[in-house]
């Protein structure tokens, strides 16, 4: 039995009925990483848009996501990226900052959109109606294309972390916990662009392991 095709336009369709012309499709991308900042992605499509195989960044593969990522930003009405250090995350908390991130992306498009669909993240305060979607990003062609955005920029972000610190292998597990990250953290120590909120990171200092951060 074949399984069920999802519309990924459905939300946005029955919005369109409802009189609303520029829906706004945010995620975000990094909130697990140990390094670098959590980056958001806001796209709003135009109507009835089409890119086959677009979904997910997580169901795409790096080449996949590598291949719509200019496409969504030229065929797009407007977008835009939001980031937040890893400063400001252990400042705040992961969850505060994605949600700083999300609307950093969507004041930074140059188009206002007048109904916001996110990957399950509320946001009260943008003057605009807000709509969190539970696994928006596999059920939304606009929140879809906004997580390709904010996947591929991360991405690109720690590839030129990994050219200044290529000792820590960046590019490779693109600052996620792997057990080849862990290695390397405990043999290199963290540098500044760390977050030191998180355990892998909080403990290895707290256990006075013999590493020194990293500096300029």
């Amino acid at each position: 039995m074949e399984k069920e095709s999802i519309d990924l336009l459905k939300r946005e369709k029955e919005l369109y009925q409802e009189g609303y012309h520029f829906i706004c499709g945010c995620d975000e991308a990094g909130r697990g990483p140990l390094v670098g900042p959590v980056v958001a992605g806001a796209v709003i499509l135009p109507e009835n848009y089409e890119l086959e195989g677009l979904t997910d960044s997580k169901q795409l593969s790096e080449k996949k996501r590598e291949k719509y990522f200019p496409i969504i930003k030229q065929d797009a009405i407007a977008y835009g990226i939001g980031i937040v250090d890893a400063k400001t995350i252990d400042e705040i908390n992961i969850y505060e900052a994605s949600r700083l991130a999300m609307k950093k992306a969507i004041a930074n498009m140059k188009v206002k959109p007048d109904y916001v669909l996110t990957d399950a993240m509320p946001i009260k305060d943008l003057n605009v109606l807000v709509e969190p979607i539970i696994h928006g990003d596999a059920l939304s062609l606009s929140i879809a294309a906004a997580s390709v955005l904010a996947k591929v920029t991360r991405d690109h972000i720690l590839m030129e972390l990994d050219k200044k610190y290529p000792e820590y292998e960046f590019a490779r597990h693109k600052g996620y916990p792997t057990k080849r990250h862990l290695e390397l953290l405990k043999l290199y120590g963290p540098t500044e662009d760390y977050r030191f909120t998180y355990r892998p990171v909080r403990d290895l200092i707290v256990k006075g392991d013999e590493v020194e951060k990293v500096t300029e």
